[in-house]
């Protein structure tokens, strides 16, 4: 059975949706760029060369929708190239790679693009406006919501209600669930503050160091204007800073905006071939992909989704937590960050050792290619082995990669 290898990973910078650098940057376009990007970087290597670009985009519908993956597709090399398009919310484009792994080992394919987008600020309505509408949810789900407000009203502890037989909030707003991890985990403010400023002042300490320069593909708007740094990263963050938001979702919560990722306009791509197709080629890859997981839970908590998804991916792997060098948890919020890693048994210096999601951004469809791309630039940078990414899934799901890095 034949290994699954990254020969190439890049990302654009991540942009604020609404108001940021990307506003105006089409997704199709915004994909192509960092999808030729990651080609570029492979010696000989052309569009015509793959099996299958897939695309991950949690959202697609309106310029990201009618299949966009082949609009970017053709937008690369006419008519050459198939292309489709997946929707796992979060981890679209860890499901991507997940595709390319199974296809590789299955002998149906060589050579995959794995890749995610989203454009927040280009979505239909008002940037940041809730991803579903009342009349597309299910009424089935009617007593779940109503329960949903009556907690986020009295912040009270959450309880499973299947417990009581009920269905759970399969459409509840992810600041929800941050705020019931936050109370039925006991991760306190303070905790998930002094996260959050973690992850600024090492995104700061990153970019002044040149490690977030070599992962990010410059992208040229439509004014001509080249952005080359991601909007969300600030310098000189403090703790009495973070402390002095006001919660964000619930009165007396405490998930802020100094403790969760934004909303984000962003690409990411990755390359990932056969050994046997790097070996013919003379490619040298970066990592192996060794194994991945993915699980499901309540939709309520789905913070804690990084938990058994990396069980599993390790369990595949045949390691254990202390083989792992360096992980990266996506940060939606601190709180589902921090009692994701508590479960683990994660060590707090290896985790998001260059920043996460709170500086960096969000931009659901590329996080889980952006990721890759962080961990790999980072196994390298402190000359680790084996990585493991892993994040929560809108929905109730977690998804989870393991990595050995080969260069």
């Amino acid at each position: 059975m034949t290994d699954a290898v990254v020969v190439s990973a890049t990302r654009s910078p991540i942009g604020r949706a609404g108001k940021g650098s990307l506003v105006d940057v089409r997704p199709d376009d915004l994909a192509a760029t960092v999808v030729a990007a990651a080609l570029d970087a492979v010696p000989g290597m052309a569009a015509t060369d793959l099996d299958d670009l897939l695309l991950g985009c949690a959202e697609p519908s309106g310029e990201q929708g009618t299949n966009l993956a082949r609009v970017v597709a053709v937008l690369l090399c006419h008519d050459g190239l198939p292309g489709t398009t997946v929707n796992r919310f979060c981890a679209s484009s860890v499901q991507t790679t997940r595709m390319a792994l199974h296809a590789i080992r299955a002998g149906e394919g060589h050579a995959f693009v794995s890749a995610g987008v989203e454009c927040v600020s280009r979505y239909r309505g008002v940037a940041g406006s809730d991803l579903f509408g009342e009349d597309a949810m299910n009424p089935r789900f009617e007593d779940a919501r109503r329960r949903t407000g009556e907690t986020a009203r009295s912040n009270a502890r959450w309880h499973d209600p299947r417990e009581s037989g009920e269905l759970p909030d399969v459409y509840i707003a992810m600041g929800q669930t941050a705020e019931n991890v936050a109370t039925s985990r006991g991760v306190s403010r303070q905790r998930q503050d002094e996260w959050g400023v973690t992850s600024q002042n090492r995104a700061e300490a990153a970019i002044a160091a040149g490690y977030v320069d070599a992962e990010i593909t410059p992208v040229t708007t439509p004014d001509g204007t080249l952005v080359s740094r991601d909007d969300g990263p600030r310098a000189g963050v403090t703790l009495e800073k973070v402390q002095q938001l006001q919660p964000v979702f619930r009165a007396d919560g405490t998930v802020t905006a100094g403790n969760c990722c934004a909303l984000n306009d962003g690409a990411a791509a990755l390359v990932v071939v056969s050994s046997d197709f790097a070996t013919a080629h003379g490619l040298t890859p970066l990592a192996r992909v060794v194994s991945t997981g993915v699980s499901a839970l309540s939709p309520e908590i789905m913070g804690m989704g990084p938990v058994e998804a990396s069980r599993q991916a390790l369990e595949r792997a045949g390691l254990t937590m202390a083989d792992i060098d360096l992980v990266e948890i996506n940060e939606a919020f601190a709180s589902q960050v921090l009692a994701s890693a508590d479960d683990l048994g994660i060590d707090p210096e290896k985790l998001n050792v260059h920043g996460g999601a709170i500086a960096y951004g969000h931009p659901f469809g590329a996080t889980g290619a952006r990721i890759t791309t962080t961990l790999l630039n980072a196994l390298k940078v402190r000359d680790g082995r084996f990585g493991l990414e892993t994040m929560c899934v809108g929905g109730g799901q977690g998804m989870a990669v393991v990595y050995e890095r080969l260069s």
